[in-house]
């Protein structure tokens, strides 16, 4: 298959660098031409960063840009690839914006999470696949899983409702662990002290419903643990974290107590 990338981050990287195995990377379009030169230079493509250089023999465009550009883009780019079927990786848009623009429109959606720095498990990594037309949700679904063996066809109201609950899953995990680096940095303490934590957490949320696995003072309502913690972040002027920390408290308690009542 011949494939064109419009953009070159992290998910186009990815998904360039893994396709590019298999098939022929034809083009790598970015409106900031050293990254698609970057990126094309991986994967033996030519760049380009202006849609008129778009090939119009290329058999798949896959966009793969920042969700607030999506619309913009398709709608600069379909009269150069009329015959092409073009592709969105993104969790949360819908179909449709692309249906409105091209006859053949779908999504490939990789859920993970990407770095530049490390590789992803291609096998293991859920793909939801969703077209305009079933030949090419045939097609789509093919592709998907000559990389995962976890390739579902859901719809873009599924795959939005999977989208907010990674962004819980991922995002905000992720900005907890800053936080508590944030919070032992300030007193000099080693941050891997935490890693073990970090890793069975995660490692039992994965096993078990993570309700049935929630430790900590906010579960058992021990509000003397509580408002110690709420006076260190007080004292240490992260009102922000205060705030944050008074909120997932209420929320745990909430769910292992109130909840539990209704």
């Amino acid at each position: 298959m011949r494939i064109t990338f419009i953009g070159a981050g992290r998910v186009a990287t990815h998904l360039a660098k893994v396709l590019h195995q298999q098939h022929t990377i034809v083009q790598v379009f970015s409106r900031h031409l050293e990254h698609a030169e970057n990126l094309a230079s991986q994967v033996n493509a030519q760049a380009i960063d202006q849609v008129t250089q778009l090939d119009s023999q290329t058999d798949l465009v896959i966009v793969a840009v920042s969700d607030q550009v999506i619309v913009e883009i398709m709608n600069s780019m379909t009269s150069f690839v009329p015959q092409s079927l073009i592709v969105h990786t993104s969790g949360s848009t819908s179909l449709i914006a692309f249906e409105q623009e091209s006859q053949r429109s779908g999504v490939f959606y990789p859920l993970q999470t990407f770095s530049l720095d490390r590789d992803i498990e291609w096998v293991e990594t859920p793909i939801f696949v969703e077209a305009s037309t079933q030949a090419d949700l045939v097609l789509l679904t093919e592709l998907a899983n000559s990389l995962s063996h976890r390739v579902y066809q859901y719809s873009s109201k599924q795959r939005q409702t999977l989208h907010l609950a990674a962004v819980f899953a991922c995002n905000f995990s992720n900005y907890c662990y800053d936080m508590a680096q944030q919070i032992v940095d300030a007193e000099q303490v080693d941050f891997s002290l935490l890693y073990p934590l970090i890793t069975e957490t995660a490692s039992k949320a994965v096993v078990n419903q993570p309700k049935l696995m929630q430790t900590g003072p906010a579960m058992r309502g021990d509000q003397n643990i509580i408002n110690m913690h709420q006076q260190l972040l007080a004292q240490s002027e992260r009102t922000d974290f205060a705030q944050i920390y008074a909120l997932m408290s209420e929320g745990i308690f909430k769910r292992h107590h109130l909840d539990n009542k209704s």
